[in-house]
């Protein structure tokens, strides 16, 4: 299939049209299918890292993308201590000194918006792997591509956002990509000092797409297609009281299944806390770690989209 739109920065989920959203699937579907034929095509590329924030399945899982694509990583995490941030160096310039090293820069910031002054500046291809309460393309996605794996559809999908949604990157982005699919049904499960921030609800009207808010997971359980579970993030609230007062919220465990359908799945961005019990992990309808897996997939797509 040929590519139906070019990409050069991913900065947002807004930016992808329904056709080019086909176009990547299809690509990871190959690669996933048959990895070998992927190897070798970004031979020679070199693609650089910068976390400003902590991260284990995005970073490793974007390095493994190049590598197995024949290319190299180079990078730093922690990189406000760690790269010349630590001396007062802007984003801005960091992004242009980096330009002359590498081919694409991967790029997770702690402020919403980074990614947007990265793009504004590169002459290279930036991907946005994460900016504060922003967004989290590449985890929606992946997200995408593992509904479809899971169920085999995304159209008509419905689904359960439940946790921390005000603070929640990957809800956002997620909602943004579902919204470009037809009868797409969505259930905000938050309490009302994390719902979801109007904008999103507001993209969901201009698009058509049905959403409505509960703080009661029990009674969406048996409707829903997908559970996706995300944790209440400490790091995101500025006094420890309010983080104390909703942690442990919400929980999947052996009883919750029991209450889901049996061809439904529980979906999870990870790092899980305590909002998901081990117990569930040997359910089939678990499929977070698979999940996770998908990302390797999906980010070898977009590499080789983005550097062909």
């Amino acid at each position: 299939m040929a590519v139906v739109q070019h990409l050069q920065h991913v900065v947002e989920s807004q930016q992808f049209s329904r056709q080019l959203l086909d176009e990547l699937m299809t690509r990871a579907s190959e690669m996933e299918r048959e990895p070998h034929r992927a190897a070798g095509r970004l031979q020679g590329r070199v693609m650089a890292a910068l976390f400003y924030e902590p991260s284990t399945r995005t970073r490793l899982s974007f390095e493994a993308a190049m590598l197995r694509l024949g290319g190299r990583t180079m990078g730093t995490d922690n990189a406000h201590e760690f790269s010349s941030a630590a001396k007062g160096e802007s984003l801005e310039d960091t992004i242009r000194i980096v330009n002359g090293y590498a081919d694409v820069i991967v790029l997770r910031h702690d402020e919403e918006g980074a990614a947007r002054r990265a793009a504004a500046v590169s002459q290279v291809p930036v991907i946005n792997a994460g900016d504060g309460r922003g967004q989290h393309p590449t985890q929606g996605l992946l997200d995408v591509y593992t509904i479809r794996a899971e169920l085999g559809r995304i159209d008509g999908v419905k689904i359960a956002m439940v946790g921390d949604l005000a603070n929640g990157r990957t809800v956002r982005s997620l909602a943004y990509l579902l919204s470009k699919y037809r009868d797409v049904q969505v259930w905000f499960v938050a309490p009302p000092q994390v719902a979801m921030r109007q904008d999103i609800k507001d993209h969901l009207d201009q698009r058509g797409v049905r959403w409505s808010e509960t703080e009661d997971l029990e009674s969406v359980l048996a409707t829903v297609d997908v559970v996706y579970m995300t944790r209440i993030q400490k790091e995101r609230f500025s006094d420890l009281a309010g983080y104390e007062a909703l942690k442990g919220v919400y929980r999947v465990d052996a009883q919750t299944l029991r209450k889901l359908q049996a061809n439904s799945i529980v979906m999870h961005p990870l790092p899980r806390l305590d909002e998901i019990a081990t117990e569930v992990d040997t359910d089939p309808r678990a499929a977070y770690f698979r999940q996770a897996r998908n990302g390797l997939f999906i980010r070898m797509a977009l590499l080789d989209m983005v550097l062909s």
